[in-house]
C-alpha cells in the first residue's frame, strides 16, 4: 500500500521539524517536505505529489485559507488539514469552506494527529471536539432550532457522528444500530442536503445551522 504522502506548513521551524520527524518515523507517512511559507510549500506542490497538507492557520502575514485558495488555484487536489493553536468560530468556519477537511488542534497527542490524518486520507472529515463545541455555540446563538426541525433525532445523531470525525462502523457503535442502518441515513442526509461527501455535509450544515445540538 502506497504511503499517505504529506506536507506540513508551519512557521514555527522548532514545531515543524520536530512534527516533521515523528510523523515519518510512522510506517505509512512519507514525509514529502515542510515549509514555513507558503511560497515555499506551494513551489513544492508543483514538483511533488502530496495527498494531505498539514496547515498552520496563522502564518504571519498570510493565514491558512489564503493558502487553501492559492493552492486550490494552482491545481492541487489533496486534502488539507488545519493543525493549529486554535482558531475562532469564524475563522474555522472559512477554512472548511474554504476546502479544508479538518481542524486539529495541537494541544492534543501525536497519537490523535496520526489519527486524524488517516481518517482524512480515507475521505473521512476530522474536526477538534473543541472547534466543534465553538463552533455549535456559535451557531445556536443565531439560530432558533427550526432550521434543523426537518432532520430526524436518527440524522441528527450520526451528522453528529460524522461531526466528530467517527467512521460509519463508530458511529453504529455509538447509537446502538447497524452499520448498513448508518450508511442508509447517511444517504438520507446526502438527499435532504443535495450533496455527495461528508466533507460537502460538514460544510453546509455549518452553513444551514444544521449542526446538531450537544446533549
Amino acid at each position: 500500500m502506497q504511503p499517505i504522502r504529506l506536507l506540513l506548513l508551519d512557521d514555527h521551524v522548532l514545531f515543524r521539524e520536530s512534527l516533521s520527524r515523528l510523523l515519518a518515523s510512522e510506517p505509512d507517512f512519507a514525509m514529502v517536505g515542510h515549509c514555513g511559507t507558503a511560497d515555499e510549500a506551494l513551489a513544492l506542490l508543483r514538483q511533488s505529489p502530496v495527498d494531505i497538507v498539514l496547515l498552520d492557520f496563522d502564518l504571519g502575514d498570510d493565514h491558512g485559507s489564503q493558502f487553501i485558495a492559492a493552492a486550490r488555484r494552482a491545481g492541487y487536489q489533496g486534502r488539507v488539514l488545519m493543525v493549529t493553536a486554535g482558531m475562532s468560530a469564524t475563522e474555522s468556519s472559512i477554512a472548511l469552506q474554504s476546502g479544508a477537511s479538518g481542524i486539529f488542534l495541537k494541544h492534543s497527542s501525536p497519537v490523535s494527529l496520526a489519527s486524524a490524518i488517516r481518517h482524512i486520507a480515507g475521505g473521512e472529515v476530522w474536526i477538534d471536539q473543541k472547534v466543534v463545541q465553538l463552533m455549535a455555540e456559535g451557531v445556536h446563538q443565531r439560530d432558533d432550532h427550526s432550521v434543523r426541525k426537518f432532520l430526524t433525532a436518527r440524522e441528527q445523531e450520526v451528522l453528529r457522528g460524522i461531526f466528530e470525525g467517527l467512521t460509519n462502523k463508530e458511529i453504529a457503535t455509538q447509537i446502538g444500530v447497524s452499520e448498513s442502518a448508518v450508511k442508509a441515513t447517511l444517504q438520507q442526509l446526502f438527499q435532504k442536503t443535495r450533496v455527495r461527501t461528508r466533507s460537502q455535509l460538514v460544510r453546509i450544515a455549518l452553513e444551514a445551522s444544521l449542526l446538531p445540538a450537544r446533549k
